[in-house]
């Protein structure tokens, strides 16, 4: 259980919190790639902040102020030309770094348009998404996360809208025992991860922080000799990583990113370090095709409650709720509500790995209101923070140590980035 003013710190991530502080140390994804062509800008909303994506000529992002530094007209609108984004308002031109490089009606000769600097944020387009730093200072360098830098061929990546604070979505991912329950359906996988723990529910756990952020062992007894051994991580500051069975070599990413407060977009992504994925996320679409939007936004909403079958619940799934986890991901942890009350919780031993990421979350709060720089900032290519983040789901020998089980994966990824 939270206090409530630690609940504020977690989930409040707009302009001028400490929550938000944090989350601006990092680079976060502004847009999918795909999303953004060269023919019109596009609006986005990150930790509360109204702005406007779009391509240069030469196919380079920038990130802008929704609004005209002029009188505050709508920069989605603008026209891209000469080099910048012209406001259909007046016609003042801005450059990606903010800069004003005309303002027609000014008289000949005048420096106005020096004296204007309109918010702008960096971008770096990398592994099918957009990158932006919102915080203070240079940047930072992208945390040379593996699922960003491998062929595209073995990366999937897409989003979908969760209509609630993010903390709430990342939680549910570092919950390994929600997995026999919430996700238990007559098309799960036997061997999986949750048709172990629908088999054997009381696992135990153990969780231990890394210099990305936490990792949990969850440890599921199969027969006297055997254990089925599953990690999970929780990557500071809002993601995480999990086995899964689309990458036999590789592992599913779902990075929470605050639209605001109570709205977060999930990009999800699933890599495999030495196998191509053969279109996955078509084929995704191809098995649930209602499952979003043009807009990214479910089918399946709090206003329809998430089309739930009580017919289905007799022999199909135990929630009713279709077949995808994101679905029956969403229904709960909406249920919520738009930011959960943590005050009126009440935590019990499944739960070690939320209290470890509340607590390492809280921590990096404090470093950076104190001035200090939190984990997970890299600031050179000699420090890879991310160079043991593995996630995997196995049965193995009992006799296994579970505290160096993950090496194995890291010998594995460097052969691999080898070849």
């Amino acid at each position: 259980m939270l206090s409530r003013e630690e609940n504020e710190l977690l989930t409040r991530t707009g302009p001028g919190t400490p929550g938000g502080d944090l989350m601006r140390r990092y680079w976060q994804p502004a847009a999918l790639s795909d999303e953004l062509s060269l023919d019109a800008p596009l609006p986005v909303r990150i930790l509360g902040e109204d702005l406007v994506l779009y391509r240069q000529s030469d196919g380079k992002p920038g990130l802008l102020g929704l609004h005209c530094s002029h009188r505050g007209a709508d920069l989605t609108y603008g026209r891209l030309e000469d080099g910048g984004l012209r406001c259909i308002y007046h016609g003042w031109l801005y450059d990606v770094n903010g800069r004003c490089l005309e303002q027609p009606g000014e008289p000949a000769g005048s420096s106005f348009h020096e004296k204007i600097r309109h918010p702008a944020y960096p971008c770096v387009e990398t592994g099918g998404l957009i990158l932006t730093y919102m915080g203070p200072g240079d940047p930072p360098r992208i945390t040379p996360y593996p699922f960003l830098e491998g062929p595209p061929a073995r990366r999937s990546v897409t989003k979908g809208l969760s209509e609630c604070n993010y903390l709430q979505g990342n939680e549910g991912n570092f919950d390994p025992q929600h997995l026999g329950m919430l996700h238990r359906h007559d098309r799960v996988k036997p061997g999986s991860a949750a048709w172990h723990h629908a088999g054997f529910p009381h696992a135990t756990m153990e969780t231990e922080e890394t210099d990305f952020g936490v990792r949990v062992y969850t440890v599921i007894p199969i027969s006297d000799e055997e254990n089925l051994v599953a990690l999970h991580n929780f990557v500071l500051p809002n993601l995480s990583a999990f086995s899964t069975s689309s990458a036999a070599d590789g592992y599913g990413v779902n990075w929470h990113v605050p639209i605001d407060d109570e709205h977060h977009w999930v990009y999800r992504i699933q890599f495999d370090r030495s196998h191509d994925l053969n279109n996955w996320g078509d084929r995704q679409l191809a098995s649930g095709p209602d499952l979003f939007d043009h807009g990214y936004r479910r089918t399946r909403t709090k206003a329809n409650r998430y089309l739930q079958d009580r017919e289905e619940m007799r022999d199909r799934s135990f929630a009713g709720l279709g077949y995808d986890f994101a679905d029956q991901d969403a229904c709960v942890t909406e249920g919520e509500g738009p930011i959960q009350d943590r005050t009126q919780e009440h935590l019990g031993f499944p739960d070690c790995g939320v209290i470890a990421e509340r607590t390492l979350l809280l921590r990096c709060i404090a470093d950076v209101m104190a001035g200090r720089e939190p984990p997970n900032v890299v600031r050179d290519d000699a420090h890879d923070p991310v160079r043991e983040l593995v996630a995997r789901s196995e049965i193995v020998p009992c006799s296994v140590d579970i505290r160096t089980y993950w090496r194995n994966g890291v010998v594995r990824r460097h052969l691999s980035s080898a070849v």
